[in-house]
């Protein structure tokens, strides 16, 4: 048998990874996060007063979706990721929004129909911790809790669909 350099075989797995049934991600924007351990989350409540569970989220892929209600792009990709959250029961979804008010977070959910949970991100502290740059941001772990893909403002439906599917 024929001996095969590591490139070729590489090369090999790029080829077969999509065709075999494994995903792949898509392009990542580049973040000092990428393949960090997820920031912690911990003593939030969701917009209906539940705690965000932290250890609810180890071992399970998860996607964490930053936005405000004045961020043009995220009028986009928070239906997206809505559509997304629906075919994928089996991720966690996590919605931060960086608005001023309670009032406002709750509003921006209503509108587009948000069924995953929510937290108001009072002080910016969890765009901090996540180093959040510009909006809409999504970031999806998988499930080490390890963050293997991040979703800046060109972030599209089927770039979210294809990082949820790479992270399960």
């Amino acid at each position: 048998m024929a001996s095969r350099s590591p490139l070729a075989l590489l090369a090999l797995a790029a080829v077969c990874a999509p065709a075999c049934g494994h995903a792949t991600f898509p392009p990542s924007a580049p973040h000092p996060l990428l393949g960090a351990t997820l920031p912690e989350i911990h003593h939030r409540q969701t917009l209906d007063g539940q705690p965000v569970d932290a250890a609810k989220l180890a071992g399970h892929p998860v996607l964490v979706k930053f936005f405000a209600d004045y961020c043009g792009p995220c009028k986009e990709t928070l239906p997206a990721a809505e559509r997304v959250h629906q075919a994928h029961p089996d991720v966690l979804f996590l919605g931060i929004d960086e608005d001023e008010s309670t009032e406002t977070a709750r509003s921006v959910a209503q509108r587009f129909g948000l069924t995953f949970p929510v937290v108001h991100d009072a002080g910016n502290v969890l765009s901090g911790r996540f180093r959040v740059s510009s909006m809409p941001m999504t970031f999806v772990a998988d499930s080490t809790g390890a963050i293997r893909w991040v979703g800046a403002e060109g972030q599209t439906e089927e770039d979210i669909k294809q990082a949820v599917e790479a992270a399960r």
